[in-house]
């Protein structure tokens, strides 16, 4: 097969390098329930080595569990990431989003404490930031295709059985039909009158972050928390001043920001929370 951009030999290196720590991590655990010394779930990778299927033997060999993982580490640093700087950068751009946030935070959590994840139902506006970001700045411009199997309509478009299907998320979460002020980031937009929690699955296809129905991604709800737990603990733990100016442009060749963001943290919680964290 050619490579003419070079795209699937920088892949193959890519995940060489992240296979070589991970597996060894892997294999360790599988030897200590094989040898009895761990015995209690305490993780995905342990649910993972001990899945039984009907007999009772383990449900996946040692290299598709390494393979599950690989796809879970890709999947949960990725989007999160991605998302959280874009969110950081939109902040630091329009400085009262970043104000509502701290301040939600601090009301909800307070100054005492990190945050954990019992809170982030309680954290709407956050949510509604990480929720934009999803909408304006996603990390992957379509998502996975889809086959119709059957003749189908889905918002007002005939999709006749045996269609290829591919959506652009930006074309979707962009569409000046849809959206008021389509390129600019206004979390408010997704804030309810009756202060219900805000969510990442948006049932009228408006956007499609993790795809939607039976074939979506089965990571939503892992994705969607690490997300706003990354954003929730840097905005809570710091506060954030920009270095030189910033631009929201993209790069290139992806959806990411065209040059990384520079921003000075100062912490801004008392310092034996930081030291809980050793």
């Amino acid at each position: 097969m050619f490579d003419l951009d070079g795209h699937r030999k920088a892949l193959k290196r890519a995940v060489k390098g992240v296979r070589k720590h991970q597996d060894l991590e892997v294999d360790a655990r599988i030897k200590m329930w094989n040898n009895g010394t761990k015995t209690e779930q305490q993780d995905i990778l342990d649910v993972l080595i001990k899945l039984k299927d009907i007999d009772g033997s383990p449900l996946l060999t040692p290299e598709e569990i390494k393979a599950e993982i690989l796809e879970l580490m890709i999947g949960t640093l990725d989007n999160p990431s991605n998302a959280a700087e874009w969110v950081l950068a939109e902040m630091l751009n329009q400085p009262e989003i970043l104000r509502k946030a701290t301040e939600e935070l601090d009301n909800v959590v307070g100054r005492e404490r990190l945050v954990q994840e019992f809170d982030l139902s309680r954290l709407n506006y956050l949510n509604a930031c990480i929720r934009e970001a999803f909408r304006l700045h996603p990390f992957g411009d379509f998502v996975p295709p889809h086959l119709c199997t059957s003749d189908t309509t889905v918002s007002n478009y005939f999709i006749p059985k045996g269609s290829h299907v591919i959506i652009s998320r930006p074309g979707l979460g962009r569409n000046p039909r849809v959206w008021e002020e389509p390129l600019k980031f206004k979390p408010e937009r997704h804030l309810k009158n009756d202060g219900s929690e805000v969510s990442f699955v948006d049932p009228e296809l408006r956007i499609l972050s993790f795809s939607s129905g039976r074939r979506g991604c089965p990571g939503i709800q892992l994705g969607s928390l690490v997300s706003s737990m990354l954003l929730a603990r840097l905005v809570q733990g710091f506060d954030w001043v920009q270095c030189g100016r910033i631009e929201l442009r993209e790069s290139k060749h992806s959806l990411l920001l065209a040059h990384p963001l520079h921003a000075l943290a100062k912490p801004r919680l008392p310092h034996y929370i930081y030291s809980s964290l050793d």
